[in-house]
C-alpha cells in the first residue's frame, strides 16, 4: 500500500485509519474561522503549483489544457466556497432551548443541539475529474469543512497527479494549523476496501461506475456498524424536446445536443445519453453536420476505452437501432483509445423492448435519439425507462407555460436531482443552490456532491441535556467563544403555541 501525506510506503491500513482518528480528535476542536483559513490556504497552494499539476494531468488523462485549467480553478473555488460556508459557523445550526418549568407540554430541560462532524471520511476519487472530484475535490472539501479528516483512495488513472496534489494540499493544511493526518492518500485498491470496513472510518464518498459503487455501498452497509456511503454512480440524463421547441429552434437544439454529448469525449456524468424528440423530426443532417466539426479526443485510460467499446457494440447490436452518425475508434501504440462521437436513433416502442442493452449508460461520446409518438405522456416514459438521474432537461416552445407543462415539470422532479428548462446538463455550477445527486440508481444516497449543501453529508446532530457550562462544546456555551449564530427558544415562548 502507498500512503502519502502521512507518509511511508510501509504503513498499514490500521496506521492510516488510526492517524485519521487522531487527527479527528484535534480537528473537531478547531474553530470554524480557523478551518476556513486552512481551506483558503489549500486553494492558494493549488494555484501556486498550477503549471506543474496541469502538465501532469494532461499526460495522465489526455484531457485538454484549457479543460484542466478550468477544472483546477473550479477545485480552488470549491475550497474557498466551503471556507465561506464554515467561516461564521451558521452551518452548525446551533439551537438552544432554555429550561422552562412552565413549558406547555410539561417542564422542559435545558437542551442544546448542534451539528457535529461524523469522523474520518474515506473518499474514492473519480477518473474523469482529476482535480474537481479527486484528491482535493468537492467531497474532500465538504468533509474538511465539516471538520472531518479525509483519507482519499486515489484513482489509478492519474496516480502521479494524486500523489503530488496530496502532498501540496496536506502540507498547506498542516501549515495553516490543522493536525497532521487531516488529509491522507492511499493508492492500493485492497487498502481502499479495507479502510471502508475499518471502524475508525465513519462515512464514505464515491464517484464512479454503478457496478463498483453498488459493491462498495454493500460493504459499507454490511459492517457491524454500518456507515453512510454517498455514491454517485452515473446517469443517462434524458433530454425531452416538445414539437413546438423543434419547430421554433430545431437546428439550434441539435447543435447544442451534439456539443453537449461530445465535450471531453462524453466522459461526463451529466452527458445527455438520450434525446427524446417527436416522431417525424428531421435530425440526421443537423447531427451529422455538427458532429463533423468535433475533433478526435483521447479517452481517459484503456479501461474506460474497453468499457466504451463494449457498450457501443451492445447498443449497435440491438434490434431496431439505426446509426445516424458513426463515430471513430482507434487505439494508439500505448493502448489509448481515440474517438469521435457516435449517434444512433430508435423508436420509443423499440427502446422499451431493447431494455438494458440500450438503456444502460455508455460512458463516452455516444447518445441515442428516441422518437416518441405525438401525444405521449413524457412523464410516464421517464418514470418507466429513466427513473433515477442526476439531471432531466426539458425544451419547450415559447408559449408552452400552461398547466400541462407545469404538471410535467413537477413530475420530472421526482426522477432527477436537477431539472433544466432549456440548456444542457453538462456544466455543473459550483454554487449554494446546486443539487448534484438524484434518485437511485444515479446515487446510492440521494444527497448532493456539489454545492454548499454537500457539507450536510458529513455532519450529524447531537443534543446535550442539562449539561454544566464547563462540559459543553464551545458553540453551545453561554459565552459562545466561537461566536456562531444560534437560535434560542427562551423560557415562556411556548405560551404562544
Amino acid at each position: 500500500m502507498t500512503a502519502t501525506a502521512a507518509s511511508a510506503p510501509d504503513r498499514t491500513v490500521d496506521d492510516v485509519a488510526r492517524t485519521a482518528a487522531a487527527a479527528f480528535a484535534g480537528l473537531a476542536q478547531v474553530a470554524p474561522a480557523a478551518r476556513a483559513a486552512a481551506l483558503r490556504r489549500a486553494a492558494a497552494a493549488l494555484g501556486e503549483h498550477a503549471d506543474e499539476l496541469v502538465a501532469t494531468a494532461q499526460v495522465e488523462t489526455g484531457l485538454a489544457e484549457a479543460r484542466l485549467r478550468g477544472e483546477l480553478k473550479r477545485t480552488q473555488v470549491q475550497l474557498r466556497l466551503f471556507a465561506h460556508v464554515v467561516a461564521d459557523g451558521a452551518y452548525l445550526d446551533v439551537r438552544l432551548d432554555e429550561a422552562d418549568p412552565e413549558f406547555v407540554l410539561g417542564p422542559r430541560p435545558d437542551l442544546r443541539r448542534a451539528l457535529w462532524p461524523v469522523g474520518p471520511v474515506l473518499n474514492f476519487a473519480a477518473s474523469n475529474f482529476p482535480f474537481a472530484f479527486s484528491v482535493a475535490g468537492g467531497d474532500t472539501a465538504a468533509a474538511l469543512a465539516a471538520g472531518c479528516p479525509v483519507i482519499v483512495k486515489g484513482h489509478p488513472g492519474h496516480p502521479w497527479l494524486s500523489e503530488r496534489t496530496a502532498q501540496i494540499v496536506s502540507g498547506a493544511l498542516v501549515e495553516a494549523g490543522l493536525p497532521e493526518g487531516t488529509l491522507q492518500l492511499v493508492t492500493d485498491q485492497d487498502a481502499g476496501v479495507a479502510l471502508l470496513e475499518h471502524p475508525s472510518v465513519r462515512a464514505a464518498a464515491f464517484t464512479g461506475s454503478q457496478r463498483v459503487g453498488q459493491l462498495l455501498a454493500a460493504r459499507a452497509a454490511a459492517r457491524p456498524d454500518p456507515v453512510p456511503f454517498f455514491g454517485e454512480l452515473g446517469s443517462v440524463n434524458p433530454v425531452l424536446v416538445s414539437a413546438a421547441a423543434v419547430a421554433e429552434r430545431g437546428g439550434e437544439l441539435l447543435g447544442g445536443y451534439v456539443a453537449s454529448v461530445s465535450g471531453s469525449a462524453g466522459q461526463l456524468c451529466t452527458k445527455p445519453g438520450f434525446l427524446l424528440v417527436p416522431e417525424g423530426t428531421a435530425y440526421d443532417d443537423a447531427v451529422v453536420a455538427a458532429a463533423a466539426d468535433v475533433p478526435e479526443h483521447r479517452l481517459l485510460n484503456p479501461s474506460i476505452a474497453d468499457g466504451y467499446e463494449r457498450r457501443v457494440s451492445a447498443v449497435l447490436g440491438a434490434d431496431g437501432v439505426r446509426v445516424v452518425r458513426p463515430g471513430g475508434f482507434r487505439r494508439d501504440a500505448d493502448g489509448q483509445a481515440w474517438v469521435t462521437p457516435t449517434f444512433v436513433s430508435v423508436p420509443l416502442d423499440v427502446l422499451r423492448g431493447a431494455g438494458e442493452a440500450v438503456l444502460d449508460e455508455v460512458f463516452g461520446p455516444f447518445s441515442v435519439i428516441v422518437e416518441y409518438p405525438r401525444g405521449t405522456d413524457l412523464a410516464a416514459v421517464v418514470g418507466e425507462l429513466f427513473p433515477g438521474n442526476l439531471t432531466l432537461t426539458l425544451h419547450l416552445g415559447g408559449g408552452e407555460t400552461g398547466a400541462e407543462q407545469g404538471a410535467l415539470v413537477a413530475a420530472l422532479g421526482r426522477f432527477a436531482g436537477r431539472v433544466l428548462l432549456g440548456g444542457w446538463p453538462t456544466g455543473v455550477a459550483v454554487t449554494p443552490a446546486m443539487q448534484h445527486g438524484g434518485p437511485s440508481p444515479a446515487t446510492t444516497t440521494d444527497g448532493t456532491s456539489v454545492g454548499t449543501a454537500a457539507i450536510g453529508r458529513f455532519l450529524r446532530g447531537v443534543t446535550f441535556q442539562d449539561a454544566p457550562q464547563e462540559l459543553l462544546p464551545a458553540p453551545l456555551r453561554d459565552d459562545n467563544p466561537w461566536d456562531v449564530p444560534r437560535t434560542v427558544s427562551p423560557r415562556g415562548a411556548s405560551a404562544e403555541w
